[in-house]
């Protein structure tokens, strides 16, 4: 009762709510696409001597349509998350996690396995 919109009618009040939630969502849009066309995308970096080895073995193991490239830094905050640079190759062993979510992926990263968002990952 204290806040100016407390004595509003209930109508007026949902219209509000709506009203602002429409725009709020239309500034993340917004942000979001400048944020898309803002950031440059990954560059392929070429691979050290140790990296290409880790690379040449994930192949043999797993493929070549099964490598990924980071594309940012990922910090593993879960149980089973990996935490890797930009630029790291893995292979991908499963394109969801235990619980079946298909934003989290299952990768080798050439020595520790564990899950990391799909979404930061692009075909290598």
């Amino acid at each position: 009762s204290q806040m100016p919109h407390g004595r509003m009618p209930l109508p007026s009040f949902r219209k509000m709510v709506e009203d602002t939630l429409q725009q709020s969502g239309a500034q993340l849009r917004t942000f979001c696409q400048t944020f898309e066309t803002v950031t440059p995308s990954p560059v392929t970096q070429p691979l050290n001597p140790a990296e290409e080895r880790k690379v040449l073995s994930l192949v043999s193991k797993h493929g070549p349509d099964k490598l990924y490239q980071v594309t940012s830094n990922i910090s593993g905050s879960k149980d089973l998350d990996l935490t890797l640079q930009r630029g790291q190759i893995v292979a991908l062993l499963q394109s969801v996690d235990t619980k079946g979510n298909t934003s989290r992926w299952l990768v080798d990263a050439g020595g520790p396995r564990g899950f990391v968002p799909a979404g930061k990952l692009q075909p290598y």
